[in-house]
């Protein structure tokens, strides 16, 4: 019998730029580590938390990592209870994923306690109902991401479709975190119902040269594709300094560049030999707009979800 499982879940880019809800990139610069402990009673409840905060809502009603660790004991028929213990790696209201991360890991976390786990890709609907703590209804992108790593496409949404798609190769993915908030309810909630015939169809024509040059190694699609009309206009006032970060990457040989999610982080992907004066322009960006910024970088193929440890019970 297995007493306690720790798994660790990464970082994620939702949307990469021209995907919304579509696309999601693991972003393995930094992860949440869960660990879930064995209780006598049923139900879920919070133990230590460490890391980046110090303290987390103490409900499956509020907390991503508590609602993802009971969808899997119900689904399951557990006789038995958890407490699940969270070290935050992953910044909050950030743009990185963070609520998927925890969502992710605990999924995995309680998963490997049950004598008939889950497959990984069956864990994905236990994530999801974690997810929609923060956001109702959850978006897929970050969650599928962390889950499955490597950049994914959710191809339909019922029933599931999801699958891991073929990345560039010598691309490397950066990511700037200013020391601002945006939380993503509320960055959703400005989102306008319907566009225009003509921004359906160029956002139609960017996925899709998007999508093809990720899967044939074609960089000049790749560049053709990363440029997101349909959300980003509606959202860019919410980090006034995009504009001049977005131009400084580009000039200094991204490949594209745009929210990470719904922001306010910042990504950009470049070739590996550009990575260095991409994440300098970016930075020196957000320096000169007066605003701080921590860079963080990893690759396309980013590893998702893995159990860290698992402990026995005592004979």
């Amino acid at each position: 019998m297995i007493q306690s499982a720790t798994a660790s879940a990464p970082a994620s880019i939702g949307n990469v730029s021209v995907g919304f809800d579509v696309l999601g990139q693991a972003f393995d610069a930094v992860r949440d580590t869960i660990t879930a402990q064995r209780t006598p009673k049923r139900g879920v409840t919070l133990g230590a938390v460490s890391g980046l905060v110090d303290a987390l809502p103490d409900s499956p009603e509020a907390n991503t990592a508590l609602a993802a660790a009971q969808a899997v004991l119900k689904a399951a028929h557990a006789s038995f209870g958890v407490q699940v213990s969270i070290h935050k790696g992953v910044p909050v209201s950030a743009g990185m994923g963070g609520s998927a991360a925890s969502a992710v890991a605990a999924a995995a976390a309680v998963n490997a306690l049950l004598d008939a786990p889950f497959a990984l890709e069956d864990l994905l609907p236990f994530a999801l109902e974690g997810e929609a703590v923060s956001a109702d209804p959850p978006p897929w992108d970050n969650v599928m991401a962390s889950l499955l790593g490597g950049l994914v496409i959710a191809a339909r949404l019922e029933p599931a479709l999801v699958r891991r798609m073929p990345a560039p190769k010598g691309v490397t993915a950066i990511l700037l975190h200013p020391d601002a908030q945006i939380e993503t309810r509320a960055a959703r909630g400005i989102l306008k119902p319907s566009v225009p015939l003509h921004t359906a169809v160029e956002h139609a024509r960017r996925i899709s040269a998007f999508t093809l040059g990720c899967a044939t190694n074609d960089l000049d699609l790749v560049r053709a594709g990363f440029e997101d009309i349909l959300i980003e206009p509606q959202r860019k006032y919410l980090l006034p300094e995009l504009p001049a970060v977005k131009k400084a990457a580009m000039e200094a040989g991204a490949l594209g560049c745009s929210f990470s999610g719904s922001g306010p982080s910042v990504f950009a992907w470049a070739l590996s030999g550009d990575a260095d004066a991409v994440a300098t322009a970016m930075s020196a960006a957000f320096k000169r707009a007066g605003r701080g910024a921590q860079a963080y970088r990893a690759p396309l193929d980013s590893a998702g979800v893995r159990i860290e440890q698992v402990a026995e019970a005592a004979a």
